[in-house]
């Protein structure tokens, strides 16, 4: 096709010179093949830039296929089968929303989003997605979540799914036979593994998917090298910063594993995604650019012809100047308006269409509904190698829907049809149902041994077997002991450390630990040395998939930045919602991959839950597994670092996660019991849950742990006593209770001393690993008892512990107050929560806690002001208590502050 460019003259050169060169190119491209040219032509390109000559930079190629014709391989398939077995798919997508909303309206739905994508899923499942097997670690695939009612259509067809779980779509109560309306693998723990509609979730999680296979690969803990990760995304998707915002990793680590798949189909919710613009050239260039491999598949094979006489290059350029917004408007127009707006803007394009009558126009197809197309560009996507590949796939959002949808703003909503466009679409894809029948929506399935039930069974059995499922491995790990962690605990007692830094420390200690020590993945983003953590780097190295090619700048240290292509260490630099999908990667490895990693993925705690939150939510969704640790944790505690820093609500943020148990430690013994039992019961016993933990950068003398039975138990279940201090003479008839967390433990024991040698008053101090546990096993015990009124009532773990006891009770921590709120029905007496709500900011520690009025004074002073509530105390005195201790009765509320 080298005559097309031929009459795009050059200004001053001789078009017959300019021949000549085209001749040699065309010479060089039969003698030595494509891939040699390009090195010429970059050859070239280089000694022109050397002798000044700069070229204008463009990202884009024509807006054509990037596969042409004559390169497209044979369709290995049977055509018209599969079109059958498409067509029967398609019906029953549909039919299942129509019934579900016309059974219960408002039920909600979505056809039009897999009436545009069902084309390049059926040649995925017929031709390249691979289910995991013995020798083969599995295709992973991340489905476009709107178009769910498809994959349900298919595993119906399959066999998978029954008549009655398509009746009961989007209706899930009771659990067990409903289809959740979205890949939640939490409500459908045996068939979805990816939660991917909330929007852009599902790209970033693929990438580092992607990333973590060849982790997995290159560290020797299993044979990834055959598995690919398919993304399925909407073209409207890529407008959320998540979707494109790690694509540049894709690419600097070569994962030639990772497909993406845009469906282009041109159509947001309610609009068009470009209407005065081309989304499919500005993804194109946005990848390229990324150093992507870009598969554009824009038109289909009855383009061909048409494409291979345009030898001016007028079709092309015309196809070029056409806004999507207008493409959309050809979509729901006749042919004859095709034919006089999009070939009528030029005489001689005109003249190449007047062979074409208007039908033929209106059913010239694009390129994602072609099959031969599609399989074109998956082949060359699966076998590409060096990048990682984007192919961007032109559909038309409702196909196959016609007037109730077809191309059309309204598509993402539509979810009724009347029965003449339900017959349209019946006889369009060719449906066994008879008229009379219609209106009821029949799912329909062929007979088994049909060919369509044979041709589609063979299939998924040659890829290994069926997609999506989820399957568990059965592998439980020997956990740790408590008794094994016993050194760990001793060496810390007595001893001036954060536990921040005591975490680093049982880390390094798991790590060594001969079962579970390779299954570990610590995950870091650019705050290792933060942390303290840089020990790690020489103990087990930071994953690198090219290994170390330079000589870093600390090498002569002891604990320099060691990068190796086997290391354990994902640093995943200034990137939080990278190292999540990392984390939630390898949390899932136990049910995508079949084997269980185990990952402590350490970050600022400010920069998780409030930054990434919807992310969380998603770990939850796909039953991760593992720990989150929110490192230099608390409100006053972080005292430097100012407002954007200072973290004193991921608590109450982790207590809106089901499956997430959250703690927050004071001391090194602590974080071990913690850490062991919940490694106990994810990883031995197979539950389902994840961890958040809070640590603190703040150097304190770790105290050894109490004696006693139910100190470790407390621990995990929330709460247990850690000293009791009595008064030499008692000055009231009481005894308060005071609750601490995290470092403000040391606050409450500070005033715990204060009660006792200034105010004659005897006090016990608990330490709070975790009002989370404490707030939800009240609301169970509560919720057991008002449902069993005849039963004998439940108690809660707070009630048990108190059980006659008066109090007060006053808790101090560096959260905000509601955190410690949230037990105040459990507590048998008044209670008082002091917090840090307000704005942090830069200030001493000690200055901050005053601030916020959490301080072992201010404790002093709530515990004081609850006896005199209660008539223990002189209230008279308090004014004098408050000049006293130095408290200003004045100062701002902080929580205005």
């Amino acid at each position: 096709m080298a005559e097309q460019t031929v009459t795009g003259a050059v200004p001053g050169v001789d078009p017959a010179e300019l021949e000549e060169w085209f001749e040699s190119l065309d010479d060089l491209i039969i003698r030595y093949g494509k891939e040699r040219v390009q090195h010429v032509l970059a050859t070239l390109q280089e000694r022109a830039y050397r002798q000044g000559v700069t070229m204008p930079f463009t990202a884009n190629t024509p807006y054509i296929n990037t596969i042409p014709q004559d390169d497209q391989p044979l369709f290995p398939g049977n055509r018209e089968i599969e079109r059958r077995i498409k067509s029967i798919i398609r019906w029953n997508a549909m039919a299942m929303v129509v019934r579900a909303n016309k059974d219960h309206d408002g039920i909600g739905g979505h056809i039009s989003t897999y009436a545009s994508a069902a084309t390049l899923w059926e040649i995925g499942f017929n031709h390249f997605f691979h289910s995991r097997t013995e020798d083969h670690s599995g295709d992973v695939v991340y489905f476009q979540g709107h178009a769910s009612p498809g994959v349900y259509a298919r595993a119906f067809v399959e066999g998978r799914l029954t008549e009655e779980n398509l009746q009961r779509f989007r209706q899930e109560l009771p659990r067990g036979g409903g289809l959740s309306s979205y890949p939640h693998p939490w409500l459908m723990p045996d068939f979805w593994q990816f939660p991917t509609v909330s929007m852009g979730l599902g790209p970033i999680m693929s990438i580092y998917h992607a990333r973590f296979l060849r982790y997995l690969h290159n560290r020797g803990i299993m044979d990834t090298s055959q598995s690919k990760v398919w993304c399925f995304v909407g073209d409207g998707e890529t407008d959320e910063p998540e979707t494109l915002g790690a694509i540049t990793l894709a690419s600097r680590e070569h994962l030639d594993n990772l497909i993406f798949v845009i469906n282009c189909n041109l159509q947001r919710l309610d609009g068009p995604v470009r209407g005065n613009g081309k989304i499919i050239q500005e993804l194109e260039a946005a990848f390229r650019g990324a150093g992507w491999n870009c598969l554009k598949v824009i038109w289909g094979s009855d383009w061909d012809p048409l494409l291979s006489e345009d030898e001016d290059g007028l079709l092309v350029k015309r196809m070029g100047e056409v806004v999507d917004g207008q493409y959309q408007k050809y979509v729901v127009e006749s042919g004859s308006y095709i034919r006089d707006h999009f070939f009528g803007e030029n005489p001689e394009l005109l003249k190449m269409a007047e062979h074409l009558s208007d039908e033929q126009i209106k059913k010239m197809n694009r390129g994602g509904h072609d099959p031969e197309k599609v399989y074109a560009a998956f082949k060359a996507a699966t076998e590409h190698t060096g990048s990682p590949t984007v192919i961007l796939a032109k559909t038309i959002k409702g196909y196959g829907l016609g007037e109730a949808g077809e191309g059309r703003n309204v598509a993402h909503n539509v979810k009724k049809a009347n029965e003449e466009e339900l017959r349209d679409f019946r006889s369009r894809f060719g449906i066994p149902i008879r008229d009379e029948d219609v209106k009821n929506t029949p799912f329909y399935r062929p007979e088994e041994g049909s060919p369509e039930m044979q041709y589609l069974q063979e299939r998924r059995k040659e890829l290994g077997g069926y997609l999506p499922e989820r399957k568990p491995t059965e592998e439980r790990l020997e956990t740790p002991t408590l008794e094994s962690l016993g050194k760990f605990m001793d060496s810390m007692a007595g001893k001036k450390g954060s536990t921040t830094g005591a975490l680093g420390i049982l880390l390094a200690t798991l790590l060594r630990d001969k079962v579970v020590g390779k299954r570990i993945v610590p995950i870091i983003p650019d705050e290792a040395r933060t942390f303290g953590m840089e020990g790690l780097f020489k103990q087990c190295g930071i994953y690198a998939s090219q290994g170390q090619l330079y000589e870093p700048v600390d090498r002569d240290q002891l604990m320099y930045y060691k990068e190796a292509k086997d290391g354990q260490i994902l640093e995943e630099g200034i990137n939080e919602a990278g190292a999540i999908s990392s984390f939630i990667a390898a949390g899932t490895a136990y049910s995508n991959q079949g084997v269980n990693m185990i990952p402590f993925y350490v970050y600022y705690s400010m920069f998780g839950f409030q930054r990434v939150g919807d992310l969380v939510w998603a770990a939850a969704d796909s039953r991760t597994k593992g720990f989150l640790l929110g490192g230099t944790s608390g409100r006053t505690t972080l005292n430097g670092e100012g407002l954007q820093h200072q973290d004193g609500h991921s608590h109450i943020m982790a207590s809106t996660v089901p499956t997430l148990h959250a703690y927050d430690p004071a001391y090194a013994y602590e974080l071990a019991v913690i850490i062991q039992d919940g490694m106990r019961r994810m990883y031995q016993e197979g539950e389902e849950i994840f961890y958040y933990l809070s640590v603190y950068n703040e150097n304190y003398e770790m105290a050894p742990m109490p004696e006693g039975d139910d100190v470790v138990d407390g621990i995990i279940k929330g709460i247990y006593k850690f000293r009791s201090l009595e008064a030499d003479k008692p000055a009231v008839d009481a005894r308060p209770q005071l609750f601490g967390s995290g470092p403000i433990l040391r606050e409450v024991l500070r005033a715990q001393e204060i009660l006792a040698e200034k105010y004659q008053i005897a006090t016990d101090v608990w330490s709070v690993t975790s009002y989370n546990e404490l707030a939800r096993d009240v609301k169970d015990a509560e919720r057991y008892n008002r449902l069993h009124p005849d039963a004998e009532p439940q108690k809660s773990f707070l009630e048990t512990t108190f059980e006659g006891v008066a109090g007060p009770f006053i808790a101090s921590s560096d959260n905000i107050k509601i955190v410690a709120d949230q037990i105040r029905e459990g507590i048998p007496g008044n209670y008082c929560v002091l917090g840090t709500d307000g704005f942090g900011r830069s200030e001493t520690r000690e200055s901050l806690r005053r601030h916020f009025e959490i301080d072992a004074e201010n404790v002093v002073l709530a515990t004081l002001v609850e006896l005199a509530d209660e008539g223990k105390f002189d209230k008279s005195k308090l004014a004098a208590i408050i000049q006293d201790l130095g408290i200003d009765p004045e100062k701002v509320n902080p929580r205005l502050a």
